[in-house]
């Protein structure tokens, strides 16, 4: 069953998100909109740390939300990001750990990548941005 996404109420969650950013220190506010394969939908911003390192992606905050919560089918994510108090201008694309850290969790040629490109969505799957992902194999 294919579920039919609606890319602008998704990209919306992201950017309601994306209000709650903290990033004093690049001053660059993201916020992500993880759509499960049962319609709910977990919202994530980025959280910055003086240190760098424990600095979380918006996408993985939303990733640890939903997981923690038991969800485990994920269809799409949106994500929206631009410097604080600026609209997007530029589509905005996961890092690359947070790439990875998707790639463990959903199918990589089925998992849309939702972004704002000239004010419209434009959407990728996970496997155009991670054309060959780590895969562990137990």
């Amino acid at each position: 069953m294919d579920m039919k996404i609606d890319e602008k109420k998704l990209l919306n969650e992201a950017k309601e998100a994306r209000e709650n950013a903290y990033a004093p220190f690049s001053g660059f506010t993201v916020g992500a909109a993880l759509l499960t394969k049962s319609g709910k939908i977990y919202r994530g911003c980025n959280i910055e740390s003086s240190v760098m390192s424990p600095s979380l992606c918006a996408e993985r905050v939303a990733l640890a939300k939903a997981i923690s919560e038991g969800e485990k089918d994920f269809v799409a994510i949106a994500i929206a990001g631009a410097p604080e108090g600026e609209a997007s201008k530029e589509p905005c694309y996961p890092c690359g750990v947070c790439r990875q850290a998707l790639s463990e969790h959903v199918a990589l040629s089925s998992f849309q990548i939702i972004t704002e490109e000239n004010g419209k969505p434009s959407t990728c799957t996970l496997s155009d941005l991670l054309p060959k992902a780590f895969i562990f194999e137990k």
